[in-house]
């Protein structure tokens, strides 16, 4: 059995959700790639032995990448990731317009595993990218990664089996052409873990109010709520409930949905104690945005809290000029439990073809 370890290049790296997991799992960081600069810091605070690569993949060339990383091609060690931004994809209504570049990334980064031929590549995108995989590029990039001898997984997986403390659907790729076997996320044999399990006070969470400002690396800031806000979150049940506890109030309820019983309930909501949490988006912390509201304190999740149901280790330090670019690199990442999930199975199989 060879005892070389695996080398992971990491694409739309942004803050290093995915090399974070992948480090878990025991995998080799070499680099993460990604244009916007303000994740450079937090990448590099956390994601020991890597190099932030500031690139634009559509301007990156294969042969540049190569000669600064000293990688080789055709190496059964190499893994080439790419999560590229998602938007476009997304079934949550975002600007098509803003994000229409991004939806041929996965197109790009096809470039560079044709050019390596690596033992194992990796794709981590929202659902959509999977019902639309013709227009996404995926299709023709599954088609050629088995003709080029790779097994090839590619399906939809919820975080929450993995022991993300969250619900989270993700289409995932795993593709190894270092044998045969086709290589999937490991899955917990245990009951999913939940928001209890991971947030308040027995968690090192201590109790505060909204508009808490936290300087510390711990970063346990709440946004502020306005009186309206406030009010309506005061009268929302603890533990679960939802707008409809003031459904009928025209003062209180938002105009939008005053005597609507149906139709989304998760806005203006609470979490669960004792289930996963909604899927962590970019504006989790705004109580108005979705079901962000603490299972019992009159506020939303701070941003900590929000990285702990991302599954970021509580010592990750994440670094930004704003609460908004904080908590979009925590909302966009993959979570790194998960990606330890995937990690791990890649080891395994890598020692079972080299046996």
């Amino acid at each position: 059995m060879s005892d070389k370890k695996i080398k992971a290049v990491d694409f739309f790296c942004s803050g290093g959700g995915m090399s974070c997991g992948m480090l878990q799992a025991g995998i080799e960081v070499v680099a993460g790639i990604d244009h916007d600069i303000s994740c450079k810091d937090t990448y590099e605070a956390n994601i020991n032995g890597a190099e932030f690569i500031q690139a634009d993949v559509f301007e990156l060339q294969e042969k540049a990448l190569e000669d600064k990383l000293k990688l080789k091609r055709n190496d059964d060690n190499l893994l080439l990731i790419g999560c590229s931004p998602c938007q476009f994809w997304s079934i949550i209504n975002t600007d098509k317009k803003k994000s229409k570049k991004s939806k041929d990334l996965l197109k790009e980064f096809r470039r560079f595993v044709e050019y390596f031929n690596p033992g194992y590549v990796v794709v981590e995108n929202v659902p959509g990218v999977l019902r639309r995989k013709n227009e996404s590029g995926l299709e023709d990039f599954i088609l050629w990664l088995r003709t080029n001898g790779y097994k090839v997984h590619a399906n939809i997986h919820e975080v929450s089996n993995y022991g993300v403390p969250q619900h989270r659907k993700r289409f995932t790729l795993i593709a190894n052409r270092v044998n045969s076997e086709e290589v999937k996320p490991i899955a917990l044999n245990t009951e999913k873990i939940t928001v209890r399990d991971v947030l308040g006070e027995h968690n090192g969470f201590p109790k505060v109010k909204q508009g808490n400002k936290d300087e510390s690396d711990f970063m346990h800031s709440v946004s502020g709520l306005n009186e309206l806000n406030l009010e309506r979150l005061s009268l929302t049940p603890h533990d679960g409930g939802t707008r409809l506890a003031y459904v009928n109030d025209e003062r209180l309820a938002p105009p939008c949905h005053y005597k609507k019983i149906n139709g989304f309930k998760d806005i203006y909501g609470r979490m669960y104690w004792d289930k996963p949490s909604p899927t962590i988006t970019t504006k989790f912390f705004s109580f108005s945005n979705g079901r962000f509201g603490h299972p019992e304190e009159d506020r939303a999740i701070s941003l900590r809290e929000g990285a702990t149901l991302q599954s970021f280790p509580k010592t990750y330090k994440f670094v930004g000029s704003s609460t908004e670019k904080i908590s979009r690199m925590i909302g966009n990442a993959v979570p790194p439990t998960y990606a330890k999930a995937i990690g791990k199975a890649i080891i395994q199989n890598y020692i079972n073809g080299k046996i």
